[in-house]
């Protein structure tokens, strides 16, 4: 009996070992990773999780390189770069090199139909005004209301150069002939809500751009500040034709009408990387294929950062926090990584 239970003991201890031994493996040991990031910093914190989960499993990351999308997409087919968390499909179609199926990957879900992305205007103006579509930017009234700097045009907050949704509003400016009506300003986006935040605290009237996941639409709240508008028709552009079915959408809470004509396709959010990075690295490749979020997690992470918390130092603590709530989740995407690189 003695002897039984002593080798049940040591076929334990033995179990428990291999255990501990398997939660411990560093697949990527010895191997230097080259992340980059997009240039909103809406999609940061999901790259931070991306970056410490690969840390996690022995890969010396790097700091990402921040960079705009075509140059992202070309230097991931060169290879100059592994990775970004930051695709937007079909939204980025436009932007891939000719070459890109070729040398890059679209890699699992970050948020599937998580891309959502619109004009909004504040209600109180909708309201008063009946504006139901960017359209009614042609009506006097509606220019005179919205022309904040006096140039006789409607100011929106748009998107900087070099960002997808750029070239979309470009493209809705020149098929609805909108270009004496509305002035797209393509500053900082950050500082431009910021300042229309202001505005809007201070009574007067907001129009701009915005996407999901976003902290814009918790500070500004659809249907209670602020309303999602109509493009006059849908007209997509080259690259978004073959997902034209995806530019209406219905159940859009404080939209004007349902089903609303966004002029943008929902996007899946993918992480995109090189194939040969994926090939050599099966456990970096794994880990991506499993990583998801919820995107309400993403826009209270985006919210926490439009409040003040935005250095790395600050992010990295996000991710702690998320990790800590999601411990099983994260353990059973680290385990699928180490399983993948035996």
């Amino acid at each position: 009996m003695r002897l039984k239970q002593a080798l049940i003991a040591i076929l334990c201890v033995a179990v428990f070992a291999t255990a501990a031994a398997a939660s411990d493996m560093k697949p990527g040991e010895g191997v230097t990773v080259k992340p980059a990031r997009a240039t909103w910093n809406t999609g940061f914190f999901q790259e931070a999780l991306v970056r410490r989960g690969l840390e996690q499993l022995g890969y010396d990351v790097q700091q990402p390189k921040d960079l705009q999308n075509p140059i992202f997409y070309k230097s991931v087919t060169f290879g100059d770069v592994d990775y970004w968390t930051n695709g937007w499909f079909p939204n980025h179609n436009s932007q891939v090199p000719s070459n890109f199926d070729e040398k890059a990957e679209k890699v699992g879900y970050v948020v599937k139909a998580g891309g959502l992305q619109g004009y909004l205007i504040s209600k109180k103006e909708a309201d008063k005004l009946n504006i139901k579509s960017l359209e009614d930017f042609k009506r006097p009234e509606v220019k005179e209301a919205f022309d904040i700097n006096g140039d006789g045009k409607a100011e929106m907050t748009a998107c900087p150069p070099g960002w997808g949704c750029e070239n979309i509003i470009t493209h809705h400016m020149k098929v609805y002939d909108l270009g004496d009506h509305i002035n797209p300003i393509k500053a900082s986006y950050e500082a431009g809500m910021a300042s229309a935040l202001g505005t809007y605290k201070s009574g007067g009237p907001v129009f701009f751009y915005t996407w999901a996941p976003n902290w814009t639409i918790f500070k500004l709240k659809p249907g209670e500040d602020v309303v999602w508008i109509n493009v006059p028709e849908i007209k997509p552009t080259e690259a978004q034709a073959p997902a034209e079915d995806r530019m209406t959408v219905s159940g859009i809470k404080g939209a004007v009408s349902d089903p609303v004509k966004l002029g943008f396709v929902v996007s899946d959010i993918q992480i995109v990387a090189n194939k040969e990075f994926l090939k050599n690295n099966p456990a970096a490749h794994k880990f991506m294929q499993e990583f998801t979020l919820q995107l309400e997690d993403i826009n209270k992470q985006n919210t926490l950062m439009n409040e003040g918390e935005k250095s790395d130092r600050d992010i990295a603590r996000h991710v702690d926090d998320w990790i800590a709530n999601n411990q099983d989740k994260w353990n059973s995407w680290l385990e699928a990584a180490r399983q993948a690189a035996k």
